[in-house]
């Protein structure tokens, strides 16, 4: 294969992953990491490397329209991140000295929760009666714009919500994922947000989780510019598309095929990491 065919090639599975990465709020670490440690048999440190610059480019392009569009907790994504970060520097340090097949078989369980999590059922429940003091303290309380004007809702439960996103910083820097699926899921569950203001914050904090992370793998040599150049290109090319999807409406066949993907995906890491293939 030459080097044209694999950077071609890198793009278009690039393209797909920021695409769906953008959709689901997940980021496109999920595939990215599969898709060249299964697929063309790169070492996964390096591909955690290629990753973490993905879910970089990802962030950056989708959370810039999702704030422009005003639906974006800024105020709560950047208290929550506090938590994502010292987390993904913890992550990122215990990832030299954890072996690479133990962190294939943990890849391959988050991505099966990640996948049970893009399949189920939203929480269309908004909650407009506000119980937390803390939230009304540090003001995270907002509202979204909709089809009948700005829909006001509010935020519960902020501590156990801060305490799932150091263990969502933990999982980005140790596997070079956003970790997109816990920070929806305390989002949605724990801290009552609604679906849309979820998935569009969880896409404005990955970046910056990931980039406290990408730091250490990079001072380490784990990021290779050849391989990561065009990850980025192509994620992020898929992630400004996949924004624009949503904004409109949420497509539940991409969730289907994302559900798929993500389940073959788990079983071949698992299956790889536990055999010592990786």
């Amino acid at each position: 294969m030459t080097v044209l065919t694999f950077t071609l090639i890198i793009l278009a599975g690039s393209f797909m992953a920021g695409l769906l990465g953008s959709l689901t709020g997940l980021g496109g670490g999920f595939i990215i990491i599969p898709l060249l440690t299964l697929g063309f048999h790169v070492d996964l440190r390096y591909a955690i490397g290629a990753s973490l610059v993905a879910v970089i480019a990802t962030s950056s392009g989708a959370a810039a329209a999702y704030v422009r569009e005003g639906i974006t907790n800024i105020r709560l994504g950047m208290f929550l991140e506090i938590a994502t970060t010292a987390g993904a520097v913890g992550g990122a340090l215990l990832a030299a000295y954890t072996p690479t097949h133990v962190i294939a078989v943990i890849f391959g369980i988050i991505l099966l929760l990640s996948a049970g999590l893009s399949l189920r059922k939203r929480q269309f429940h908004i909650e407009r009666t506000s119980k937390s003091r803390l939230a009304e303290q540090l003001r995270l309380n907002s509202s979204y714009p909709s089809r009948n004007g700005a829909v006001d809702y509010k935020v519960r439960h902020v501590p156990g919500g801060f305490l799932m996103m150091i263990l969502a910083g933990l999982l980005s820097g140790l596997l070079g994922v956003g970790s997109g699926a816990l920070k929806v899921l305390a989002m949605d569950n724990v801290m009552r947000i609604p679906f849309k203001v979820s998935t569009t914050t969880s896409n404005f904090m990955i970046g910056v989780t990931a980039a406290a992370s990408a730091v250490i793998y990079f001072q380490r040599g784990y990021v290779d510019p050849g391989l990561a150049m065009p990850v980025l290109v192509g994620v992020l090319a898929g992630a400004l598309l996949g924004s624009r999807w949503l904004i409109q409406s949420e497509s539940a066949w991409i969730r289907v095929l994302f559900t798929v993907v993500l389940t073959i995906l788990a079983v071949e890491m698992i299956y790889n990491g536990w055999a010592g293939k990786i």
